[in-house]
């Protein structure tokens, strides 16, 4: 399948609104509970919450396995991010995708595979970011390969100067966007704020457009009931976690009432 016929079917709609649902910590990270029944049924009910109020697409993370490994996670946590994403695509009729903290693009696109999810985020697909757990580096030529190598038609939606990170000196937003676009083939780009809940700049957004007027542009951070109309009308689409989760606080499950006043803000469709 061609890319522009992947990133067609993905989506039911023009400008998707993707909510997150932030597992709990996933065995062997400092917070786990013990229980992976536990970690399943608050990520269905988040998803529950989520498709009832009316987003267009789910991203399930291992939010809570704080710190992060930079690169491959153990075993332990695909496993449970397998049993988490095949719970969640079970009941729900949306897409889903699967973004594996720090930066396991493969650990990702396996997990998708395994379990019909339709998309993965990966924080860095091309070039370098210097972060809390050190470099980053994208490995574009595995994961696009990999996902030649499975049969797989995996949306990647790729970070361009992903947040919690800070590019090489040098390198522009305009650069990063072309390179993973023409060179890593990426399926969309997406921009964010500094960090997780920070907003965006708007004029990234359109930095982003003008370099590469092909690519969909999401926003992956910091859109709230202020910014959302705005920023729809400016993306290709936005992921939203933390204005949909409660007290506005990334990792405390969803809130119903907050997925419904955003949805309404946003508009129909």
């Amino acid at each position: 399948m061609s890319a522009a016929a992947r990133r067609k079917v993905a989506w039911g709609v023009a400008e998707p609104i993707v909510g997150m649902v932030h597992l709990m910590p996933l065995p062997g990270a400092p917070g786990w509970g013990g229980s992976i029944d536990a970690v399943v049924e608050r990520a269905l009910a988040d998803a529950e919450a989520l498709e009832t109020g009316g987003v267009h697409g789910l991203l399930v993370e291992n939010y809570g396995d704080v710190p992060f490994f930079p690169t491959d996670v153990p075993p332990a946590t695909v496993a449970a991010m397998t049993c988490a994403v095949t719970a969640v695509r079970r009941q729900s009729r949306l897409p889903v995708g699967v973004n594996v903290l720090r930066n396991d693009a493969r650990a990702a696109l396996g997990i998708a595979a395994a379990t019909g999810a339709r998309f993965i985020r990966v924080n860095v697909h091309t070039g370098v970011a210097w972060s809390d757990q050190g470099p980053l580096v994208g490995v574009a030529h595995e994961t696009v390969r990999d996902r030649e190598a499975l049969q797989q038609d995996v949306v990647i939606l790729a970070d361009v100067q992903v947040k919690h990170a800070t590019p090489p000196a040098g390198v522009t937003l305009e650069s990063a966007a072309s390179d993973c676009w023409e060179r890593g083939r990426a399926d969309g780009l997406i921009v964010s704020g500094s960090g997780t809940g920070k907003a965006v700049d708007p004029g990234e957004i359109g930095r982003v457009k003008e370099a590469v007027p092909d690519a969909p542009v999401w926003v992956g951070s910091g859109v709230g009931l202020d910014s959302v109309a705005r920023l729809r009308g400016l993306a290709d689409g936005l992921i939203v976690g933390s204005a949909l989760q409660v007290d506005g606080e990334a990792g405390r499950g969803v809130d119903p009432e907050r997925v419904r006043a955003f949805m309404e803000r946003a508009g129909s469709g």
